[in-house]
């Protein structure tokens, strides 16, 4: 998500004034060794270890008496300065390495040794689990000599011994080239297509001239046939394809497959049945996220794990959260809500959007001419509050939202009324770590007018969807709402810090103008009152084209405001052209949508894909979906329905980027507690969760390790280390949610 590149630009500029000494020339051309003494043959030396570890030979190796209860895994460590690192140069990094007991994860980094200590490579494998000798190639991204080969071992409760052995960084041997396994040419929605809906597949082929293809049952049986549609180069993954269409058949059945030019794609359904499954899954989803709670394993069997940050040992907890050094002299409890993503902080403005989203997924049902709302009723979701005569949607959302009322400044205190941007840990932590284990001292962030606006968005309209339910929680939900639009038009410029990425992400946003239109937009929706009706009319954005190639986002927040405003019943004067705005940005999408050859309504600016373009191409779909609600054209409703095709597996990449959901899924997500990968006793992601994909800038280490130069669609890999392509958070799932609604409805 955005929420980190912002940091790592300027770590980046950080790095320009902290280099010296940097090596002069150019790439080498023939092999070097960067460490010296990586096979321990006499002696430890040159390498150092933290004062909190004893090291010495054993067997021909450096073995570490690593100490317990530290709180990173930087805490303690072994390693090598003084390397240096050509820029554009490929490395191939090695080590064996080993852990008794067995279990404990090992971070091994290629790095600065200087501030601000940047990590140009790393991986986390688990001692012992994971195996015991590990090869890497890596690009460096940087000249410098002043580089670092680490091997940090902090962060575990239990002491325990470290060896290492064969430790190598060779520079000059050529580029591991990464070729991902993409399966069948014939790209295909792996999960199901609708009866009565749009059937499109595209097919990887270097021919020219149309080909014949088959559409065959289970029992190999040819039940359709036609050609396919030439479609050239594809710049989006820079290859050649065709298109194919099989609409036309419209009987239901499971494992169908499509056949042409010699190859067979992966099965799929032709039923509605799974979005059924995917429109309560991906609101399950939240339920494991939620902080401040244990997690039954009744209730999700493989996923239960006990209450995080509540003030019980190791946690520092969340009850009596300080501000930062010199932000605020008070502690807040802010137990409770979502934890954003894979890591242990929770945030304010990203919780805005998903929260909105979620909500709309329910409010949606309430007004649209194909909403069901009994299929988000009562006991739907199998939460702990299931039978207590509310929608399971609404007690869900109603874990996040009692946490942002919370971040609320108290009366009295400097910015009265304003909200906290975000709370986190006070440094980054490892991977896997459980919520109950972290350790790490938790901080209140800065107030900001973004984070302020989203909680007067948010409560605004929990207001009036939670009166039927609870009138009293309704009420404090719009009096914090009220609280929160005085304070921010009392503060309009209050911005959190671009550099406050140490522990969290920095989710920072100095253009708030669309903040204030979607809380003004909310507000009115709720109250009618002519003061949030003017507010809403002089906006900027109330005219502005907001439904640009991107789409909206937590940093996008105008469509907020618009898409209800075009949906919830009001009397806005002129609401006719509100809704006409939309309807044009449907348009398009949909035009997006019909040139490309994969069929998405997504095509950024260069073929640049964003943090988090699995989300963008759900909100597009959001759009195109509304259109649909709004004036029932059927074009809209396939256009809805073929954008999740590429979720599914029509998409360069053949995998389908929500776990459990297609024959080939992504299940390695960035995450500390669905850590499978690095730890065999937690599970992976739950059915339901949505990968972040393609990701054009790949700031992750790992990621840059095997995707540079990466076009497009194949900037993507499921592995827990990429944090930059491979993340869940709570705002993608929210848009996944809403269009798996929608979908679904429509059978």
């Amino acid at each position: 998500m955005k929420r980190r590149r912002t940091t790592l630009l300027a770590l980046t500029a950080l790095l320009a004034a902290a280099l010296t000494a940097l090596p002069g020339g150019s790439a080498q051309a023939e092999e070097v060794e960067q460490v010296k003494n990586g096979t321990f043959d006499t002696t430890t030396a040159p390498w150092w270890t933290t004062s909190n570890v004893t090291a010495g030979l054993t067997d021909g190796r450096l073995c570490a008496e690593i100490p317990g209860g530290t709180t990173n895994r930087w805490d303690a460590a072994v390693g090598q300065n003084d390397i240096t690192l050509v820029k554009g140069e490929s490395y191939r990094f090695g080590f064996s390495a080993s852990g008794t007991p067995q279990g404990n994860v090992l971070r091994a980094i290629v790095g600065l040794s200087v501030a601000p200590y940047d990590t140009y490579f790393e991986v986390s494998p688990q001692l012992n689990v994971s195996g015991d000798s590990y090869s890497y190639t890596f690009t460096s991204p940087v000249d410098t000599a002043q580089g670092q080969v680490g091997f940090q071992v902090g962060g575990n409760a239990d002491p325990f011994t470290f060896c290492m052995d064969d430790v190598s960084l060779l520079g000059g041997v050529p580029p591991e080239v990464y070729e991902p396994d993409t399966g069948p040419r014939v790209r295909v929605n792996q999960v199901a297509y609708l009866p009565a809906g749009p059937k499109n597949a595209t097919l990887v082929t270097d021919a020219t001239a149309k080909l014949p293809w088959q559409l065959k049952n289970p029992s190999g049986a040819v039940v359709a046939h036609g050609w396919t549609v030439p479609r050239g180069l594809d710049a989006s993954s820079g290859q050649n394809v065709h298109s194919i269409d099989f609409g036309s058949y419209r009987k239901r059945g499971t494992g169908f497959t499509l056949v042409v030019d010699g190859e067979t794609s992966r099965p799929f359904d032709i039923d509605p049945s799974a979005y059924e499954r995917l429109r309560l899954d991906s609101l399950k989803y939240y339920y494991t996220q939620r902080s401040g709670t244990p997690i039954s394993d009744g209730l999700r069997p493989g996923y239960g794990r006990a209450a995080g940050h509540l003030n019980v040992a190791p946690n520092q907890g969340d009850r009596d959260v300080p501000c930062r050094p010199g932000v605020c002299d008070y502690t807040l409890d802010v137990t409770g809500g979502w934890y954003d993503a894979g890591d242990h902080g929770k945030y304010v403005v990203n919780g805005g959007i998903s929260t909105w989203e979620v909500l709309s997924t329910y409010e949606r049902s309430l007004h649209a001419r194909t909403g069901q709302t009994d299929k988000l009723g009562d006991g739907s979701l199998n939460i702990p509050e299931s039978g207590n005569k509310i929608p399971d949607l609404l007690d869900e959302v109603r874990w996040q939202l009692d946490f942002m009322l919370k971040m609320q400044v108290p009366k009295g205190q400097p910015l009265a009324g304003m909200a906290h941007h975000k709370i986190h840990d006070e440094q980054w932590t490892g991977l896997p770590l459980m919520p109950a284990d972290d350790p790490q001292k938790r901080e209140l962030h800065p107030p900001s007018t973004a984070a302020t606006l989203n909680l007067a968005a948010t409560a605004a309209q929990a207001a009036r969807l939670y009166r039927p339910y609870d009138r009293a929680f309704a009420a404090k939900a719009l009096d914090a709402a009220r609280t929160a639009w005085a304070a921010a038009q009392a503060h309009p410029a209050v911005y959190a810090s671009e550099s406050d990425g140490i522990g969290g992400g920095t989710y920072s946003d100095n253009d708030v103008t669309d903040e204030f239109y979607w809380a003004a937009a909310q507000l009115y929706l709720t109250t009618g009152e002519k003061a949030f009706q003017d507010s809403v009319l002089t906006s900027p954005v109330h005219t502005a084209d907001i439904f640009g190639p991107i789409g909206f986002d937590w940093a996008r927040t105008a469509a907020a405001g618009r898409l209800d405003l075009a949906t919830v019943p009001n009397k806005l004067p002129g609401r006719d052209k509100v809704r006409q705005s939309v309807i044009k940005g449907a348009d398009r999408y949909l035009a997006t949508l019909k040139a490309h050859p994969y069929g998405m309504p997504y095509a950024p600016g260069n073929n640049l894909y964003d943090w988090g373009s699995n989300h963008q191409i759900l909100n597009n779909a959001v759009v195109i979906a509304t259109a649909y609600d709004i004036g029932g054209a059927s074009k809209y409703r396939e256009g809805a329905l073929q954008s999740m095709d590429y979720l599914f597996g029509r998409n360069a990449l053949n995998i389908s980027y929500v776990t459990g959901y297609g024959e080939v899924d992504a299940r390695n997500q960035h995450s500390r507690w669905y850590a499978h990968q690095l730890d065999p006793d937690q599970p992976n992601p739950q059915a339901g969760t949505l990968a972040g994909g393609p990701n054009s800038s790949i700031q992750d280490p790992y990621a840059q390790s095997k995707l540079q130069g990466c076009v497009g669609q194949f900037c993507y890999i499921d592995d827990i280390q990429s944090w930059s392509t491979n993340e869940h958070t709570i705002n993608w799932n929210a848009a996944l949610a809403r269009m798996a609604s929608f979908v679904a409805d429509q059978t």
